[in-house]
């Protein structure tokens, strides 16, 4: 699952916005849906990586999921960091840059869970509803817990950490991102849904982001993915075992 990573980068932006052409119809934060753009190459490489997914899938051998958008797309570019930290796990991460809960929701429910009975499925989404798609925060919560319930029917065993949506922008005052934090919160039971929220280990004692650690105050750098490495290592040996 090489990827271009020139293409990975603009394929988030792209999504967003397209200069000249009207926007594209509005969807629904929890209903399913396959990405749209005007691009048809762009079309074409969102089906080329999600037919990918499926493979892997299909291959089975599975214990550990990531499932998300281009920061979970961005373990592509950490693979040695990946295969130190998740290797044991026969981990695989199933991101798309630009997708939104409604995008990741028809994913799982096309074949990116199907042939595999993972141990942990970990989900972090959402800033792109809050971003790019102007959800609110109501319609972003009720985008995961969709997802959440779509794991749970093609993964019944799974455990699931539900990640809070990690900061963007110079200070961490995304009140939408916060908001949709506060209600997602909610769906972790302690049983079969996790709650993890690592947002403060990306901030100074500021409470600011660095650049050090999400160069574009967005996606995370290779030390931004080992903290998260990190703060994962104890959740993961708990729900494993």
């Amino acid at each position: 699952m090489k990827l271009n990573s020139l293409l990975w980068v603009v394929t988030f932006f792209i999504s967003g916005c397209v200069a000249g052409r009207p926007s594209l119809p509005p969807q629904p934060a929890d209903v399913p849906a396959k990405r749209q753009s005007y691009d048809a190459s762009l079309l074409k490489w969102f089906d080329r990586l999600h037919e990918s997914y499926v493979a892997r899938a299909q291959q089975g051998n599975v214990q550990l999921v990531f499932l998300g958008d281009s920061i979970t797309q961005g373990w592509e570019q950490q693979a040695d960091l990946f295969n130190k930290e998740f290797g044991m796990y026969n981990a695989v991460h199933f991101g798309v840059g630009g997708d939104c809960t409604q995008h990741v929701l028809w994913r799982i429910q096309n074949g990116e869970l199907d042939g595999i009975q993972p141990k942990v499925v970990v989900l972090m989404i959402g800033t792109n509803n809050s971003g790019i798609a102007e959800n609110s925060p109501e319609e972003v919560a009720a985008g995961i817990k969709k997802i959440i319930e779509g794991i749970q029917l093609k993964a019944p065993q799974a455990k699931i950490i539900l990640h809070a949506i990690f900061p963007r922008a110079r200070e961490d005052e995304d009140a939408k991102n916060v908001a949709v934090n506060h209600l997602i919160q909610k769906l972790a039971d302690g049983q079969r849904v996790h709650w993890l929220d690592i947002r403060r280990q990306f901030l100074t004692p500021q409470g600011e982001l660095s650049y050090e650690i999400m160069p574009d105050l967005l996606h995370l750098s290779s030390k931004g993915y080992q903290i998260w490495a990190d703060q994962l290592k104890t959740p993961l040996a708990e729900l494993m075992k």
